[in-house]
């Protein structure tokens, strides 16, 4: 596979002219082995771990064999999970294209909607979208996907998993039934399986690294840690190394910790540091994507959903500040060191609580992490968070109501002259009945006298 170059792809001379701008001459064994399938037009479904070239693996032989067309409406759609993938693929396409006059355009959700359909209506060849955003353009007919060749859906398993199957499934439904379908994923899971055996025909598989499978020149280590402030110590004095962890990825399990942890090394990291969730703005996202990208911040903190498909180069370290309970996102997480055959190194952070999920990931890898030492210098802490306190439940004031203290039937039950009846249409005939009419306006005493 080493003995392959991009010369044996037989690409065009644009294309060449890229890729020696960017200094590639080896293709990744994706890109090798997915290349003649992707541009043979079946139905492909790629399994590869990230930071392998996924997106050239897919874009070469799809620009390879698109020619140049002055239509308006797009021929190639690429589906992506997040936007900032949508920014990152436009990107890399962009290099791809450079000495080209092919159009292309990404579009997302949490911007101005008009400002896009006015993009699309310039026209385009290749559009990059978030699900929803996609079929929202498609609905309000100003993109039209009637002249769509080929489907890319990239990190299909994410997009599944952060709900986006329904509109999948509607954008499916309005696309031509005659296309490539072309998937990308790092792990094979039964909606992912169902998906292919639904939507796609006779597809070919090309599997390049069994999920759970690490990188070879990713170094894996672990630390067990006793709670969140003694990892805080922990982390505060491998940071301390700015010679060895010069560009490093945090990442926790959720939002509120992502803050929590930014807070904590603010005022230490304060002009290193940088995070990065689903609650920031989408300005404020791609910022702090690129002074990481850049090395005008040296931290970024991030949770699980920016794990994946983001291409950010040399990253030194990525420390899993939480365990994950699901070891395929561990495998993604450390998937952003060690891109393109470098080196990377992986640490992992995990409490007793966290054993369980630790052993998950060993066992989809069939290894054992190295564990290191903890360093002698670094202050175990007593504090513990809300969240990591025993629950205590005081005897004579239990949270719960004892059956014995449970309201009585009695306190249910309604009084018969208060229960209702749907009486209908004869409803106002019984209350005629029950309260007669009186003979006149002014006889308002006629129903006292004829009820005695």
């Amino acid at each position: 596979m080493d003995a392959i170059t991009f010369q044996d792809l037989k690409l065009n001379t644009p294309l060449y002219n890229a890729l020696d701008d960017l200094g590639f001459t080896n293709p990744t064994p994706i890109q090798a082995e997915a290349f003649n399938v992707v541009a043979s037009g079946k139905d492909v479904v790629g399994i590869a771990q990230t930071g392998t070239g996924k997106t050239f693996a897919y874009m070469l032989p799809i620009l390879r064999g698109l020619k140049y067309s002055e239509q308006e409406n797009p021929r190639i759609m690429v589906l992506v999970p997040t936007r900032e993938l949508v920014v990152q693929v436009v990107d890399e396409i962009g290099k791809l294209t450079k000495y080209t006059n092919i159009r292309v355009l990404g579009v997302y959700g949490g911007v101005n909607i008009n400002a896009q359909k006015r993009a699309v209506a310039e026209g385009l060849d290749i559009i990059v979208a978030t699900p929803g955003r996609l079929y929202d353009l498609a609905v309000s007919r100003v993109l039209q996907l009637k002249s769509i060749q080929k489907l890319v859906i990239d990190e299909v398993d994410v997009m599944l998993d952060l709900g986006f199957r329904h509109q999948l499934i509607n954008i499916f439904d309005i696309m031509p039934e005659r296309r490539q379908n072309i998937m990308f994923s790092a792990t094979m899971t039964e909606d992912v399986s169902e998906l292919i055996n639904n939507f796609f025909t006779v597809p070919e598989v090309v599997s390049i690294a069994v999920s759970g499978t690490p990188l070879d020149n990713i170094t894996q280590e672990k630390y067990a840690v006793a709670n969140f402030y003694t990892k805080l110590n922990l982390l505060k004095h491998i940071l301390k190394d700015k010679e060895n962890f010069n560009k490093v990825l945090i990442f926790v399990a959720f939002k509120k910790m992502a803050d929590r942890l930014f807070d904590a090394l603010d005022e230490r990291f304060h002009d290193e540091l940088c995070v990065i969730h689903s609650n920031k703005t989408q300005n404020y996202r791609l910022r702090s994507i690129e002074q990481f990208r850049a090395g005008e911040n040296r931290i970024l903190v991030a949770t699980d959903v920016m794990a994946r498909g983001l291409d950010i180069d040399n990253v030194s370290h990525v420390i899993n500040f939480d365990t994950p309970n699901f070891p395929e996102n561990y495998m993604h997480r450390i998937g952003r060191t060690g891109r393109a055959e470098r080196e990377g190194h992986s640490l992992l952070f995990y409490t007793e609580k966290e054993k369980d999920a630790l052993e998950r990931i060993e066992n989809l890898m069939q290894i054992t992490i190295p564990e290191l030492d903890f360093p002698e210098n670094v202050k175990i802490a007593t504090d513990l968070l809300e969240e990591e306190r025993p629950q205590i439940q005081e005897r004579n004031n239990p949270l719960k109501l004892r059956d014995e203290d449970a309201p009585g039937p009695a306190f249910h039950e309604k009084n018969e002259k208060n229960s209702k009846e749907n009486l209908g249409g004869s409803y106002k005939f019984k209350i005629a009945a029950k309260y007669k009419k009186p003979k006149t306006r002014g006889d308002k005493n006629y129903n006292k006298r004829n009820k005695k």
